[in-house]
């Protein structure tokens, strides 16, 4: 009982918001966008309905919430794959992985977190213009690739408008075919064989002469 009254205690003194968010994130890794409910986490963190409801104005507050934090577990996906692509010398070559790199980061948290994929693109709580930049990497960091996908050569300047389009939906749309369509009874070398022929077709369409 004192162990539950001093939690209480603790989270009132500011850290409840934090706690409500690790416990609807866990609540998305495992459930989805549907799982996100306010008064189940604020049951997983012991206290009151009342009590979270200081804290977000309602669902969609929360679920606001976890998308910031899948959308951070993504970025931070890509950001490990294109740091672990040595340099080979060459800035044409360096850029053209770093591109591909960054497309299997994406579609590796996908598969790695589910829950947090689908979460993270659920229309009701959609990422709003003043979110950290920080926790809306992701998008940024596929800017800077086509940028300098550019800036090497590698693609016509005229090609670059909507090149995020042209890039994200592709990468996006296999991500929801493995796991929610035909591409899910695929084993784990075909489905890796798909996605590599994908970042080829990308690649072609994006930076052929």
């Amino acid at each position: 009982m004192d162990a539950n009254r001093n939690r209480r205690t603790r989270y009132h003194h500011g850290d409840l918001r934090n706690a409500l968010i690790s416990a609807a994130t866990d609540l998305a890794r495992t459930g989805g966008p549907e799982a996100v409910v306010l008064r189940e986490a604020a049951r997983r963190v012991g206290v009151s309905a009342t009590a979270a409801y200081r804290h977000f104005d309602g669902h969609g507050d929360l679920l606001h919430a976890v998308k910031l934090q899948a959308h951070a577990g993504l970025a931070a996906s890509m950001e490990r794959a294109a740091a672990a692509v040595p340099p080979s010398g060459d800035e044409r070559i360096d850029t053209d992985r770093r591109f591909r790199a960054l497309a299997h980061g994406y579609v590796a948290f996908a598969m790695a977190e589910p829950g947090l994929f689908r979460t993270g693109f659920q229309h009701e709580g959609t990422l709003r213009t003043n979110d950290s930049p920080e926790q809306v990497r992701s998008y940024s960091m596929l800017t800077e690739a086509l940028d300098d996908l550019v800036a090497r050569g590698l693609m016509p300047v005229s090609r670059r408008p909507l090149a995020e389009t042209a890039a994200w939906a592709p990468m996006h749309g296999i991500c929801l075919l493995i796991l929610d369509g035909p591409l899910a009874q695929l084993d784990e070398a075909a489905r890796s064989e798909a996605v590599e022929r994908l970042i080829d077709v990308v690649m072609g369409g994006l930076c052929r002469p």
